[in-house]
């Protein structure tokens, strides 16, 4: 699918901005443009790394910015990942206010109120939820990458808990679930109630083989 087939499905800037990138979209892509990724549709996208996951969070959550429906939230179970993606559309987006929430402190941190993206943890949103920070009822789109570590012992409890306390809070709101390892998507996908999106399309092809007495048999 070509980019200029969403042309009138997006704001303005927003396909400018991507026409200076993109020309073509990857099949997940795709995918996810005819599951509603541009109508509001929750996803779960299963998809391989590198397959262009990211885009598919950067066209809900823009084109939901610039039609002023609301704040993006990406939630990231790394600072350093969250940090990454931050500096990534802070360059790609100057128009627009992109904020990192990723500190210890404990508070309520009532300036993100002021910013149109917030790059954060799983940790962090929960603690600014259970503060009541007021930015929380201006979320429009909620990306959670990795979402496999739902089933994670450590991690697990408190994403399932912000996931679940979100959904009771935003009713309207457009929620985002990414991952490359998940195991029982569709069961997964049901309770989430998103539209599942799978793809095998990865942008290096990935030979599986067994290595015995210095030679790899390719299966």
């Amino acid at each position: 699918m070509k980019l200029n087939k969403v042309k009138d499905s997006i704001d303005k800037r927003f396909y400018e901005n991507l026409s200076k990138r993109i020309v073509e979209f990857r099949p997940s892509q795709k995918k996810s443009i005819d599951s509603g990724l541009l109508k509001g549709e929750n996803l779960l996208v299963c998809t391989p790394t590198a397959s262009g996951k990211t885009l598919i969070a950067e066209l809900a959550m823009i084109n939901n910015i610039y039609n002023k429906k609301g704040k993006g939230v990406y939630v990231v179970p790394l600072k350093a990942l969250a940090s990454e993606k931050y500096k990534e559309f802070k360059k790609n987006y100057p128009d627009l206010k992109v904020a990192l929430s990723i500190g210890d402190t404990d508070s309520s941190d009532t300036y993100l109120e002021k910013y149109d993206i917030i790059f954060t943890t799983s940790e962090k949103l929960d603690s600014l939820i259970r503060h009541r920070s007021p930015f929380i009822f201006s979320i429009a789109t909620l990306v959670v990458d990795e979402v496999h570590l739902l089933n994670d012992p450590s991690r697990g409890p408190t994403l399932e808990v912000v996931i679940t306390l979100l959904r009771q809070m935003l009713k309207k709101c457009q929620y985002l679930y990414l991952s490359a390892t998940v195991g029982n998507e569709k069961t997964l996908a049901g309770w989430l109630e998103a539209n599942l999106v799978e793809d095998s399309w990865r942008p290096v092809r990935l030979d599986k083989g067994i290595y015995r007495d210095g030679k790899i048999t390719f299966y």
